[in-house]
This record gives C-alpha cells, structure tokens and sequence, in this order.
C-alpha cells in the first residue's frame, strides 16, 4: 500500500468514525448542542445590538430616519423620475413627515427595540453560520460538499431583501400613509414608535421573503416541492405572492406591483431549484 493511499484510507476512517458519533449522540446530547448554538448566536446579536445602542446618531438620524426626508437617495431618484415624465405624481416625501413622541419611556424603549433589530440584521450571517454548523453534521459528505455555499447565498439573499424593503417600499410606504388624510380636520402626528416599527417591520419581511428560494431548496430535498408541482400551482402561487405584497406595504397598487416582481422572479428562481435538486437526485438514484 503507498503512503498516499494510506493516507486516504486514514481519512475514510476519520470521516466514518465522525459520522457514527454524530449519529450515535442521544436527544439530549443534541438538544445540548443546539443550546450552545443558539447561545452563540443570540451572543453575537446582543453583542451588535450594543454596538447599535452605543451609534444612536447613526442608527436614527442616518439609517432610521432618512427614509422620510426629501434628501433620502429613493425620494431623489422618483423626483428625477417625476422630470423626466412630467408626472408630479412620482414625487415622494417631498415634505419632511414630523414625528411625536407621547408617553415618558417612548425615547428608551424604541432605542432598545430598534438596537435589537439592528443586531439581529447585521449578525444575520453568523446567526446563518450557527444554524448551519447545528445541521451540516446530519447530512452526508457529497450534500454538504454542495451545499457548502449555503450560508453565504443565506445571507445574501436576506440582506439584499432587508436593503430591497428598506430603500424602496419603506419610503413609498411612509409617503402613502404618512400623508393619506381622511378629511382636512384630521392633522397626521405620526407616532414614533409606529413609524419605527414600519421601517424595521417592513425591512425584516422583505428580507425573510427574499430567503425563498433557501426555501424551495430543503423542501425540494426532503421531497415535499417539485419543480412539476411548483408549474402546476404556478398562477395559485402567484396570487398568494400578490396576496404577501399586500400584506407587507400600503394599499396602493404602485408598491404592490414593485414588491410583487421579485417576489414572482423568486419564484421562477425556486422552480429552477428545485429542478437541479431532483435532477441530482434522480441521477444519485441512477448511480446506485
């Protein structure tokens, strides 16, 4: 035998022997593990909450707050818009919405919640990694060798939701209902915490949304979709994805339509998924 093979062989071994123990660990060696991930994970939220809590400026007057102001990035791209089409309609937030704040622990609550979620949005990725660590053990070596990019695609797709919903449906949101007015006795004194928690709300959706197709992939492994029955269900499906736009932004049509594309480009994306995982099964069925 060479050293080379040897070495092979030694290796083989190693894996097998990591892969028994794995599947000899009892529930409560499991539920153990999980505890311990979990932890680590809300360890790294708490910690990036703190970091949000020390940058209150930042967090509210540049990330928070922004959105309402005729200076946001989204707000001078649609008054662009409205000079190029001559459609004064286009413009959005054009006057700054004015906040309130009406009871004494309004300011020290909305500035924990807020630092928390902003914790849970930037430690995402290594939320994503300690999830990943507590499955990747149950699957085998060629499942996780192609699934190894998971938490990166995990936290991708999850933060360019967040920034989708943030720089697009969070201002047109604030513009519809910020100014929509029943009756000209009415004068709108937006809450605090109720604005800040359309911008975190509508933020944290877009980016759960946006994890579709992670989604579609697990559940294509496991057998539960299929790329025939995802084409089947298609025109269903995307009822239901116009149903979720309207659940996540104002009542105007415009938002709904913006926030509907991706969400049926998803899908579409999901399909071809789901395509490849049953193509790889089926060929892995082949093989034995």
């Amino acid at each position: 035998m060479t050293e080379a093979e040897y070495s092979e062989q030694q290796s083989t071994k190693k894996k097998t022997t990591k892969k028994q123990k794995q599947e000899e660990m009892s529930f409560l060696e499991h539920l153990e593990e999980l505890r311990w991930h979990i932890i680590r994970a809300f360890l790294a939220i708490v910690i990036f909450a703190i970091l949000a809590f020390i940058n209150k400026d930042f967090i509210f007057d540049t990330v928070i707050f922004n959105p309402k102001t005729p200076d946001f990035w989204t707000n001078q791209m649609f008054a662009k818009l409205a000079e190029l089409t001559g459609v004064e309609g286009l413009r959005i937030n054009g006057t700054e919405l004015q906040l309130i704040s009406i009871k004494m622990a309004d300011n020290f609550m909305t500035h924990i919640m807020t630092s928390i979620v902003a914790g849970l949005i930037v430690s995402s990725p290594y939320v994503f990694f300690e999830v990943w660590r507590f499955i990747s053990p149950a699957l085998y070596e060629n499942e996780r060798r192609h699934s190894g990019g998971a938490v990166v695609y995990m936290s991708l797709l999850f933060i360019t939701g967040v920034l989708f919903g943030y720089f697009l449906i969070v201002p047109l949101s604030i513009h519809f209902l910020g100014s929509y007015s029943i009756s000209s006795e009415v004068v709108n004194q937006i809450n605090m915490r109720s604005y800040i928690g359309t911008v975190t709300s509508i933020s944290l959706a877009s980016g759960v949304i946006f994890e579709l197709p992670i989604f579609v992939y697990f559940l294509s492994k496991i057998g539960i979709l299929t790329p025939d029955l995802m084409k089947k269900y298609r025109r269903h499906a995307y009822v239901a994805l116009l149903l979720l736009s309207a659940i996540i932004t104002p009542p105007d049509v415009f938002s709904q339509i913006m926030v509907c594309f991706p969400l049926v480009f998803l899908y579409e994306v999901g399909i071809i998924i789901s395509k490849r995982v049953n193509k790889k099964a089926e060929e892995d069925l082949e093989a034995l």
